[in-house]
């Protein structure tokens, strides 16, 4: 089966999520991803922990469908294999630390001369130039920069995301920069720089908070898992013990909450709670109401109760729930993968397509195509002994 980019190779000096998350959504798509790592140890997310057969749970989920070359980048023979390499490939990824690229000859200022047709792609924290260039970043530090933490968790305290929020929205747009270089490079036959900023990225996910807050103006405060500016929109709690999240969005909602799920004709006559302005700004009272008729309900009452009004809603899911979540086996989005250790479980790529079915290849042991690769390259393994 024919994959969109069955004819590209991709170089990835990558670590941790953001490159190698960019990269894996290349390989679904067919492209061959090299991934340098150190030799022995390799990609340093190898070790984060081990709750998958033994393996780390970030490396499982970012590095199918690659192969691994083990490389030290500093030994004087690794020149010449990423001369070959580069010389073949289509696109380079790298998320190394700052200024790694440039003490070893291989930033865009250095390689776009000699490789016109290469697509060179940078992930770091802060971007190429400005005050924080050379400044280190985590997935965790540019959720505080970018103001992530001041909308996100309690009223007295704040709280980063339950996943490497920076990182993924960075993999993402090198990503679709990365496709969009591949498109403009059939028409012009050239290749291109991309300097993709966490901050940037992550800045970019903001713009609703930031604009809520435009010209002065007040941030929206920290709710939990409330939303900050609409009311009821929030995990509410019911007589079973159970949680339910559901969001009331508009005045025709409100009339059908009020009435089919609260039973309630007289607080939707209350003019305390008419525009979610009022509701917002009343919400305390308005909660005390909610919560006296939710605790009489169990968690299925509520759902269907909701459903029949036409309320969005969705039930507080943990993970044991998502791996067995009825949708997601419903539209098979299951597949299995196989690791060094075993076959793992793993999801399909977002967005069905009926042109072609994504390439599901087996995550790679450190190393485990270096032999392949130098061979194909005709280069001798012996010059890494001297």
């Amino acid at each position: 089966m024919t994959l969109p980019l069955d004819d590209i190779t991709v170089v990835s000096l990558e670590h941790a999520i953001a490159a190698p998350f960019c990269t894996r959504q290349l390989a679904d798509l067919g492209a061959r991803v090299i991934k340098i790592e150190r030799p022995g140890s390799g990609d340093f997310a190898r070790g984060y922990d081990q709750r998958v057969l033994g393996q780390s749970s970030h490396f499982v989920w970012v590095n199918r469908s690659k192969e691994s070359l083990a490389l030290d980048l500093k030994h004087p023979a690794a020149a010449l294999v990423m001369s070959e390499l580069l010389s073949r490939a289509d696109v380079l990824v790298q998320n190394l630390a700052p200024g790694a690229t440039a003490r070893m000859g291989l930033d865009a200022a250095t390689l776009m001369p000699k490789y016109p047709h290469l697509i060179l792609c940078d992930i770091s924290g802060y971007g190429q130039g400005g005050p924080y260039q050379f400044k280190k970043a985590y997935d965790l530090l540019i959720q505080s920069e970018a103001g992530f933490l001041s909308v996100t968790g309690s009223e007295n305290e704040p709280a980063k995301s339950g996943n490497s929020i920076a990182d993924i929205a960075a993999g993402m747009y090198a990503y679709t920069n990365i496709l969009a270089a591949l498109l403009q490079r059939s028409k012009t036959g050239r290749g291109s720089h991309i300097d993709v900023s966490m901050l940037e990225s992550l800045a970019e996910w903001m713009g609703f908070p930031m604009y809520y807050a435009f010209n002065g103006a007040p941030a929206p405060q920290r709710n939990g898992a409330s939303h900050a500016t609409i009311y009821p929109y929030g995990p509410f709690e019911v007589g079973d013990g159970g949680s339910v999240m559901f969001g009331v969005q508009n005045e025709r909602e409100w009339e059908a909450f009020c009435k089919l799920v609260l039973k309630s004709d007289a607080l939707f006559e209350d003019e305390r709670y008419k525009g979610n302005h009022l509701r917002q700004a009343n919400r305390s009272s308005l909660q005390k109401q909610i919560d006296a008729v939710l605790k009489t309900l169990t968690t299925s009452q509520l759902i269907q109760r909701l459903d029949q009004a036409r309320i969005a809603n969705a039930r507080v899911n943990d993970m044991a729930g998502l791996w067995t979540h009825p949708q997601l086996q419903a539209r098979e989005r299951w597949c299995q993968v196989h690791t060094p250790q075993g076959p793992i479980p793993t999801l399909l790529p977002p967005g069905k397509q009926t042109a072609f079915s994504p390439r599901i290849s087996p995550i790679p042991s450190v190393g485990q195509h270096t032999s392949a690769i130098l061979a194909e390259l005709n280069i001798d393994p012996d010059i890494f002994k001297e």
